[in-house]
């Protein structure tokens, strides 16, 4: 597999765990082995992330973060100390006025998406930045409706928006690394049965998130970023 030269427990950090895709891809890389650091909002409410460290055996720790709270990535980043990361990964994704024209969408609610879905992941993609390997994976969880070449159809004007400039913030992150051995992922999942994709999305989290582990764990053997599907496809900027 990996090329990481690992003389430490394989660790991936999984941002936004609590339920849902990023807690299945939490679960996913436990399965398999890994250690899992994987972040909620709130501590104190019970998750499914949770109930997977308690069977865990050690191998699942739950860490507090709210990553639109600009003090919570640095203390995040203090508790860790010098735990090196083998994988860093940001699931994080809101959405508003699906069906509303970006330039009628109330500021209030612009603001709060792009936050959430652009500004923050990368808040906390370089203030952890050090902890990941040399040769390590910075990922992100992107959506097919961030490419700006397959919009032909327009609609969620401003979902599609925030993940665009997701991908914008990623690849001006592996410019300014480039030459190194890190490999950045931006993942396109498709529509998925969450609480985000909603109760008519057409696939499950069980058929998903194996093939989303299996491209974030190739991508360690790579360099460079890729905007990639679910099956290893490249997915157009």
């Amino acid at each position: 597999m990996a090329s990481t030269n690992i003389d430490h427990p394989r660790t991936a950090l999984i941002v936004g765990a609590s339920r849902g895709l990023g807690h299945a891809i939490a679960a996913e890389f436990f399965e398999r082995g890994w250690h899992v650091i994987g972040t909620v909002r709130d501590t104190s409410a019970r998750t499914p992330l949770h109930e997977l460290a308690e069977r865990s055996g050690g191998r699942v720790r739950v860490e507090q973060l709210d990553i639109n709270e600009p003090t919570q990535p640095a203390a995040l980043r203090e508790r860790l100390g010098e735990r090196e990361l083998d994988v860093l990964f940001v699931n994080a994704g809101t959405t508003s006025h699906q069906d509303t024209p970006a330039g009628a969408v109330p500021l209030e609610n612009f603001v709060e998406v792009m936050v959430t879905n652009a500004f923050s992941p990368m808040r906390v993609i370089e203030t952890l930045d050090d902890l990941v390997s040399p040769a390590g994976l910075i990922g992100a969880m992107s959506s097919g409706q961030g490419s700006i070449t397959n919009n032909t159809k327009g609609g969620r004007e401003l979902y599609r928006s925030s993940k665009a400039a997701l991908n914008m913030f990623m690849r001006s992150l592996a410019a300014r690394q480039a030459g190194s051995e890190r490999a950045f992922a931006l993942i396109a999942p498709g529509w998925i049965r969450t609480g985000l994709g909603g109760p008519d999305a057409p696939y499950t989290l069980e058929e998903s998130v194996p093939p989303i582990v299996d491209v974030l764990l190739s991508r360690l053997d790579e360099t460079g970023l890729a905007y990639l599907d679910r099956f290893g496809q490249t997915v157009p900027w």
